[in-house]
Protein backbone atom coordinates (compact mmCIF):
# COMPACT_ATOMS: atom_id res chain seq x y z
CA UNK A 1 0.00 0.00 0.00
CA UNK A 2 1.12 3.39 -1.15
CA UNK A 3 0.18 7.05 0.01
CA UNK A 4 -0.76 9.58 -2.15
CA UNK A 5 -1.69 13.45 -1.67
CA UNK A 6 -3.92 14.34 -4.16
CA UNK A 7 -4.11 18.41 -4.87
CA UNK A 8 -6.43 20.61 -6.97
CA UNK A 9 -8.30 24.24 -6.47
CA UNK A 10 -11.47 23.73 -4.72
CA UNK A 11 -13.62 23.90 -8.09
CA UNK A 12 -15.51 21.57 -9.59
CA UNK A 13 -13.33 21.37 -12.55
CA UNK A 14 -10.21 20.68 -10.61
CA UNK A 15 -11.80 18.59 -7.96
CA UNK A 16 -13.40 15.90 -10.32
CA UNK A 17 -11.21 14.51 -11.72
CA UNK A 18 -9.08 14.12 -8.29
CA UNK A 19 -12.02 12.48 -7.20
CA UNK A 20 -11.54 9.79 -10.11
CA UNK A 21 -8.13 9.13 -9.25
CA UNK A 22 -8.63 8.74 -5.53
CA UNK A 23 -11.87 6.58 -5.87
CA UNK A 24 -9.37 4.40 -8.45
CA UNK A 25 -6.47 4.25 -5.97
CA UNK A 26 -8.59 3.19 -3.02
CA UNK A 27 -9.88 0.53 -5.53
CA UNK A 28 -5.87 -0.83 -5.36
CA UNK A 29 -5.77 -0.68 -1.95
CA UNK A 30 -3.99 3.18 -1.44
CA UNK A 31 -4.32 5.06 1.16
CA UNK A 32 -4.92 8.89 0.06
CA UNK A 33 -4.98 12.66 1.30
CA UNK A 34 -6.22 15.81 0.05
CA UNK A 35 -4.95 19.04 -0.35
CA UNK A 36 -7.25 22.25 -1.48
CA UNK A 37 -8.59 25.63 -0.39
CA UNK A 38 -11.73 26.31 1.31
CA UNK A 39 -14.03 26.24 -1.56
CA UNK A 40 -13.88 22.44 -1.41
CA UNK A 41 -16.65 22.52 1.44
CA UNK A 42 -19.06 22.96 -1.53
CA UNK A 43 -18.66 19.38 -2.18
CA UNK A 44 -19.51 17.85 1.02
CA UNK A 45 -17.88 15.23 2.62
CA UNK A 46 -18.03 13.52 -1.62
CA UNK A 47 -14.08 13.55 -2.36
CA UNK A 48 -12.81 9.86 -1.02
CA UNK A 49 -9.94 10.96 1.37
CA UNK A 50 -8.68 9.55 5.10
CA UNK A 51 -8.06 13.52 5.49
CA UNK A 52 -8.50 16.49 3.65
CA UNK A 53 -6.15 19.82 4.16
CA UNK A 54 -7.24 23.30 3.63
CA UNK A 55 -3.71 24.99 2.94
CA UNK A 56 -3.76 28.72 2.61
CA UNK A 57 -3.78 30.11 -1.29
CA UNK A 58 -3.70 33.09 -3.08
CA UNK A 59 -4.40 34.16 -6.94
CA UNK A 60 -1.61 36.97 -7.87
CA UNK A 61 -2.47 40.02 -9.80
CA UNK A 62 0.27 41.07 -11.52
CA UNK A 63 -1.84 44.42 -12.15
CA UNK A 64 -1.94 45.26 -8.42
CA UNK A 65 1.13 45.67 -6.67
CA UNK A 66 -0.46 45.20 -3.05
CA UNK A 67 -2.29 41.89 -4.12
CA UNK A 68 0.61 40.55 -5.89
CA UNK A 69 2.91 40.82 -3.13
CA UNK A 70 -0.39 39.88 -0.22
CA UNK A 71 -1.02 37.09 -2.49
CA UNK A 72 2.94 36.18 -2.90
CA UNK A 73 3.24 36.32 1.08
CA UNK A 74 0.54 34.25 1.37
CA UNK A 75 1.75 31.53 -1.14
CA UNK A 76 4.65 31.23 1.23
CA UNK A 77 3.15 30.45 4.34
CA UNK A 78 1.09 27.88 1.97
CA UNK A 79 4.19 26.06 1.27
CA UNK A 80 5.51 26.22 4.80
CA UNK A 81 1.63 25.19 6.27
CA UNK A 82 2.04 22.08 3.22
CA UNK A 83 5.72 21.17 4.21
CA UNK A 84 4.67 20.35 8.05
CA UNK A 85 2.02 18.27 6.89
CA UNK A 86 3.54 16.83 3.99
CA UNK A 87 6.45 15.72 7.04
CA UNK A 88 3.24 14.00 8.67
CA UNK A 89 1.85 12.48 6.12
CA UNK A 90 4.69 10.94 4.21
CA UNK A 91 3.71 10.16 0.83
CA UNK A 92 5.07 7.90 -2.21
CA UNK A 93 4.10 10.54 -4.52
CA UNK A 94 1.85 13.74 -4.91
CA UNK A 95 -0.14 14.46 -8.26
CA UNK A 96 -1.93 18.04 -8.42
CA UNK A 97 -4.80 19.15 -10.65
CA UNK A 98 -4.24 22.42 -11.22
CA UNK A 99 -5.25 26.41 -9.30
CA UNK A 100 -3.02 28.50 -7.09
CA UNK A 101 -4.25 26.20 -4.41
CA UNK A 102 -1.76 23.62 -5.97
CA UNK A 103 1.34 25.62 -5.70
CA UNK A 104 2.31 25.66 -2.30
CA UNK A 105 2.07 21.93 -1.20
CA UNK A 106 3.25 21.16 -4.91
CA UNK A 107 6.18 23.30 -4.25
CA UNK A 108 6.48 22.09 -0.56
CA UNK A 109 6.61 18.46 -1.88
CA UNK A 110 9.10 19.05 -4.70
CA UNK A 111 11.40 21.03 -2.03
CA UNK A 112 11.03 17.54 -0.01
CA UNK A 113 12.11 15.49 -2.64
CA UNK A 114 8.09 13.78 -3.23
CA UNK A 115 7.77 12.76 -6.60
CA UNK A 116 4.91 14.87 -8.27
CA UNK A 117 2.75 14.96 -10.96
CA UNK A 118 0.90 17.37 -12.58
CA UNK A 119 -2.50 17.08 -14.19
CA UNK A 120 -3.91 19.58 -16.85
CA UNK A 121 -7.94 18.75 -17.54
CA UNK A 122 -8.21 21.21 -20.36
CA UNK A 123 -6.79 22.07 -23.89
CA UNK A 124 -4.41 24.90 -22.51
CA UNK A 125 -2.29 24.56 -19.79
CA UNK A 126 -3.02 26.68 -16.82
CA UNK A 127 -0.70 29.66 -15.38
CA UNK A 128 -0.29 27.42 -12.33
CA UNK A 129 0.73 24.44 -13.99
CA UNK A 130 2.95 26.24 -16.04
CA UNK A 131 4.82 27.58 -13.17
CA UNK A 132 5.38 24.23 -11.78
CA UNK A 133 6.05 22.39 -14.67
CA UNK A 134 9.26 22.33 -14.25
CA UNK A 135 9.33 20.82 -10.98
CA UNK A 136 6.80 17.73 -12.35
CA UNK A 137 8.26 14.27 -13.08
CA UNK A 138 5.40 13.91 -15.48
CA UNK A 139 3.16 16.04 -16.81
CA UNK A 140 -0.38 14.32 -17.52
CA UNK A 141 -2.82 15.90 -20.37
CA UNK A 142 -6.09 15.29 -21.33
CA UNK A 143 -5.85 16.25 -24.91
CA UNK A 144 -3.56 15.40 -27.76
CA UNK A 145 -2.76 19.40 -28.34
CA UNK A 146 -2.06 20.96 -25.15
CA UNK A 147 -1.49 25.14 -25.43
CA UNK A 148 1.99 25.82 -23.72
CA UNK A 149 2.90 22.42 -23.22
CA UNK A 150 5.19 22.17 -25.88
CA UNK A 151 8.04 22.97 -23.82
CA UNK A 152 7.80 20.03 -21.52
CA UNK A 153 7.42 17.23 -24.56
CA UNK A 154 10.32 14.88 -22.90
CA UNK A 155 8.01 14.45 -19.33
CA UNK A 156 4.32 14.99 -21.42
CA UNK A 157 2.12 11.81 -21.12
CA UNK A 158 -1.56 11.60 -22.58
CA UNK A 159 -3.64 10.19 -20.18
CA UNK A 160 -7.02 12.10 -21.01
CA UNK A 161 -9.21 13.33 -18.05
CA UNK A 162 -10.58 10.92 -15.63
CA UNK A 163 -14.48 11.09 -15.09
CA UNK A 164 -15.50 9.93 -11.67
CA UNK A 165 -16.96 6.25 -11.22
CA UNK A 166 -20.74 7.16 -11.23
CA UNK A 167 -20.22 8.38 -15.04
CA UNK A 168 -18.34 5.50 -15.79
CA UNK A 169 -21.21 2.93 -14.43
CA UNK A 170 -23.39 4.82 -17.49
CA UNK A 171 -21.39 5.19 -20.16
CA UNK A 172 -22.67 2.43 -22.17
CA UNK A 173 -26.36 4.09 -22.06
CA UNK A 174 -27.77 3.92 -25.90
CA UNK A 175 -28.36 7.32 -27.54
CA UNK A 176 -31.84 7.74 -26.65
CA UNK A 177 -34.91 6.84 -29.46
CA UNK A 178 -35.79 9.97 -31.78
CA UNK A 179 -38.83 8.74 -33.09
CA UNK A 180 -41.46 10.94 -33.52
CA UNK A 181 -43.34 9.79 -30.73
CA UNK A 182 -40.67 10.06 -28.72
CA UNK A 183 -39.96 13.21 -25.92
CA UNK A 184 -37.41 15.33 -26.89
CA UNK A 185 -34.89 15.68 -23.86
CA UNK A 186 -32.42 18.11 -23.26
CA UNK A 187 -30.41 19.38 -20.49
CA UNK A 188 -28.79 22.89 -20.12
CA UNK A 189 -26.17 23.31 -17.38
CA UNK A 190 -22.84 25.36 -17.14
CA UNK A 191 -21.70 26.48 -13.39
CA UNK A 192 -22.72 30.09 -11.79
CA UNK A 193 -22.15 31.93 -15.00
CA UNK A 194 -23.65 29.70 -17.51
CA UNK A 195 -26.48 29.59 -15.22
CA UNK A 196 -27.07 33.19 -15.82
CA UNK A 197 -26.63 33.47 -19.47
CA UNK A 198 -28.60 30.09 -19.96
CA UNK A 199 -31.25 31.84 -17.78
CA UNK A 200 -31.69 35.03 -19.89
CA UNK A 201 -31.32 33.15 -23.48
CA UNK A 202 -32.93 29.88 -22.99
CA UNK A 203 -36.93 30.60 -22.08
CA UNK A 204 -37.45 33.34 -24.76
CA UNK A 205 -35.26 30.68 -27.00
CA UNK A 206 -37.72 27.92 -26.53
CA UNK A 207 -40.92 30.42 -27.30
CA UNK A 208 -39.74 30.74 -30.74
CA UNK A 209 -39.62 27.09 -31.34
CA UNK A 210 -42.66 25.54 -33.28
CA UNK A 211 -45.26 24.02 -31.10
CA UNK A 212 -44.33 20.38 -32.32
CA UNK A 213 -40.71 20.48 -30.72
CA UNK A 214 -42.31 22.57 -28.07
CA UNK A 215 -44.81 19.76 -27.30
CA UNK A 216 -42.20 17.24 -27.21
CA UNK A 217 -39.92 18.82 -25.10
CA UNK A 218 -38.60 17.70 -21.86
CA UNK A 219 -36.32 20.07 -20.59
CA UNK A 220 -33.89 19.99 -17.25
CA UNK A 221 -32.15 23.30 -16.37
CA UNK A 222 -29.75 24.40 -14.02
CA UNK A 223 -30.83 27.60 -12.75
CA UNK A 224 -29.98 30.01 -10.10
CA UNK A 225 -31.75 30.72 -6.83
CA UNK A 226 -33.28 34.07 -8.14
CA UNK A 227 -33.81 33.30 -11.08
CA UNK A 228 -35.89 30.55 -10.49
CA UNK A 229 -39.60 31.93 -10.17
CA UNK A 230 -38.93 34.70 -13.49
CA UNK A 231 -37.66 31.15 -15.47
CA UNK A 232 -40.66 29.12 -14.53
CA UNK A 233 -43.16 31.76 -15.55
CA UNK A 234 -41.50 32.13 -19.08
CA UNK A 235 -41.77 28.57 -19.54
CA UNK A 236 -45.07 28.08 -18.35
CA UNK A 237 -46.50 30.81 -20.63
CA UNK A 238 -44.72 28.58 -23.45
CA UNK A 239 -45.51 25.65 -22.21
CA UNK A 240 -42.97 24.04 -21.74
CA UNK A 241 -42.23 20.79 -19.40
CA UNK A 242 -39.70 21.46 -17.54
CA UNK A 243 -37.45 21.10 -14.21
CA UNK A 244 -35.16 23.89 -12.81
CA UNK A 245 -32.71 23.04 -10.41
CA UNK A 246 -29.75 25.30 -8.94
CA UNK A 247 -27.90 21.83 -8.53
CA UNK A 248 -28.49 18.54 -10.24
CA UNK A 249 -26.70 16.10 -8.28
CA UNK A 250 -27.72 12.97 -10.49
CA UNK A 251 -26.38 15.59 -13.72
CA UNK A 252 -24.46 12.44 -15.44
CA UNK A 253 -27.73 10.43 -15.62
CA UNK A 254 -29.51 13.60 -17.01
CA UNK A 255 -27.03 14.08 -19.26
CA UNK A 256 -26.72 10.15 -20.46
CA UNK A 257 -30.90 10.34 -21.25
CA UNK A 258 -30.44 13.27 -23.07
CA UNK A 259 -30.43 14.21 -27.03
CA UNK A 260 -29.02 17.41 -26.42
CA UNK A 261 -26.78 19.16 -24.05
CA UNK A 262 -26.51 23.10 -23.90
CA UNK A 263 -23.40 23.95 -21.50
CA UNK A 264 -20.12 25.60 -21.09
CA UNK A 265 -17.07 23.98 -22.22
CA UNK A 266 -15.55 23.38 -19.31
CA UNK A 267 -13.29 20.08 -19.08
CA UNK A 268 -15.09 18.19 -16.97
CA UNK A 269 -18.25 19.06 -18.91
CA UNK A 270 -16.06 17.66 -22.39
CA UNK A 271 -14.49 14.85 -20.54
CA UNK A 272 -18.14 13.52 -19.34
CA UNK A 273 -19.85 14.32 -22.81
CA UNK A 274 -17.42 12.66 -24.83
CA UNK A 275 -17.13 9.37 -22.07
CA UNK A 276 -21.09 9.31 -22.48
CA UNK A 277 -21.10 9.60 -26.16
CA UNK A 278 -23.67 13.30 -26.09
CA UNK A 279 -23.79 16.04 -28.76
CA UNK A 280 -23.70 19.50 -26.87
CA UNK A 281 -24.21 23.33 -28.39
CA UNK A 282 -21.50 24.97 -26.56
CA UNK A 283 -21.06 28.24 -25.17
CA UNK A 284 -17.23 28.92 -23.95
CA UNK A 285 -17.48 31.00 -20.76
CA UNK A 286 -15.69 34.81 -22.96
CA UNK A 287 -13.50 36.88 -21.08
CA UNK A 288 -10.34 33.59 -20.26
CA UNK A 289 -7.22 34.73 -20.34
CA UNK A 290 -5.76 31.99 -21.98
CA UNK A 291 -9.60 30.88 -23.86
CA UNK A 292 -9.73 26.92 -22.76
CA UNK A 293 -13.06 26.74 -22.63
CA UNK A 294 -12.83 27.63 -26.23
CA UNK A 295 -9.90 25.50 -26.68
CA UNK A 296 -11.80 22.63 -25.41
CA UNK A 297 -14.86 22.97 -27.47
CA UNK A 298 -13.01 22.68 -30.24
CA UNK A 299 -12.24 19.39 -29.94
CA UNK A 300 -15.78 18.20 -29.93
CA UNK A 301 -16.41 20.88 -33.04
CA UNK A 302 -14.03 19.94 -35.24
CA UNK A 303 -15.31 15.96 -34.45
CA UNK A 304 -18.78 17.21 -35.29
CA UNK A 305 -19.49 16.21 -32.18
CA UNK A 306 -20.77 19.47 -30.66
CA UNK A 307 -21.62 22.86 -32.01
CA UNK A 308 -19.08 26.18 -30.88
CA UNK A 309 -21.57 29.39 -30.09
CA UNK A 310 -20.00 32.29 -28.85
CA UNK A 311 -21.97 34.10 -26.30
CA UNK A 312 -21.15 37.31 -27.30
CA UNK A 313 -22.75 36.40 -30.75
CA UNK A 314 -25.87 34.51 -29.37
CA UNK A 315 -29.64 35.72 -29.59
CA UNK A 316 -32.94 33.38 -28.65
CA UNK A 317 -33.80 33.96 -32.26
CA UNK A 318 -30.15 32.29 -33.54
CA UNK A 319 -30.43 29.68 -30.36
CA UNK A 320 -33.86 29.08 -31.65
CA UNK A 321 -33.51 28.36 -35.32
CA UNK A 322 -30.38 25.75 -34.31
CA UNK A 323 -32.21 23.85 -31.56
CA UNK A 324 -35.05 23.44 -34.87
CA UNK A 325 -32.61 22.82 -36.91
CA UNK A 326 -31.06 20.08 -34.53
CA UNK A 327 -34.59 18.57 -33.36
CA UNK A 328 -35.38 18.42 -37.09
CA UNK A 329 -32.49 16.45 -37.78
CA UNK A 330 -32.38 13.01 -36.09
CA UNK A 331 -29.55 11.64 -38.23
CA UNK A 332 -27.25 14.87 -37.44
CA UNK A 333 -27.70 14.28 -33.78
CA UNK A 334 -27.07 10.84 -33.89
CA UNK A 335 -23.95 11.20 -35.90
CA UNK A 336 -22.98 13.91 -33.30
CA UNK A 337 -23.67 11.57 -30.63
CA UNK A 338 -21.49 8.27 -32.29
CA UNK A 339 -18.91 10.87 -32.83
CA UNK A 340 -18.38 12.56 -29.11
CA UNK A 341 -18.85 8.80 -28.36
CA UNK A 342 -15.35 8.72 -30.34
CA UNK A 343 -13.76 11.43 -28.23
CA UNK A 344 -14.14 9.45 -25.01
CA UNK A 345 -11.52 8.63 -22.82
CA UNK A 346 -12.93 6.37 -20.33
CA UNK A 347 -9.69 4.34 -19.42
CA UNK A 348 -7.86 7.95 -18.57
CA UNK A 349 -8.21 7.46 -14.90
CA UNK A 350 -6.75 3.91 -14.98
CA UNK A 351 -3.69 5.30 -16.95
CA UNK A 352 -3.15 8.16 -14.63
CA UNK A 353 -3.83 5.90 -11.64
CA UNK A 354 -0.27 3.77 -13.07
CA UNK A 355 1.32 6.91 -13.17
CA UNK A 356 0.74 7.78 -10.30
CA UNK A 357 1.93 4.38 -8.96
CA UNK A 358 4.85 4.66 -10.60
CA UNK A 359 5.71 7.77 -9.42
CA UNK A 360 5.09 5.75 -5.83
CA UNK A 361 8.04 3.84 -6.60
CA UNK A 362 10.18 6.02 -7.95
CA UNK A 363 9.80 5.13 -11.94
CA UNK A 364 9.16 9.03 -12.93
CA UNK A 365 12.03 10.61 -10.90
Amino acid sequence: MSTFVLMAGGTGGHLFPAMALAQELRRRGHLIHLMTDHRASNYGDQFPARETHIIPSATPSVRNPIRFATASATLLWGVVVAGGKLRAINPDAVIGFGGYPVFPPFLAARLARIPGILHEQNAVLGRANRALARYASKIALSFPKTKYSEAFTDKAVLTGNPVRDRVRAIADTPYPSLADDEPLRMVVTGGSQGARVFADLMPPAIALLPEAIRHRLRLAQQCRPEDLDRVAEAYRQAKVNVELQPFFTDLPERMAGSHLVVARSGASTIAELTVLGRPAILVPLPGALDADQKNNALLMDDAKAGWIVEQATISPPSLANRLASLFGDPATLQAAAAAAKSLGQPRAVEILADLAEAAGRGKTT
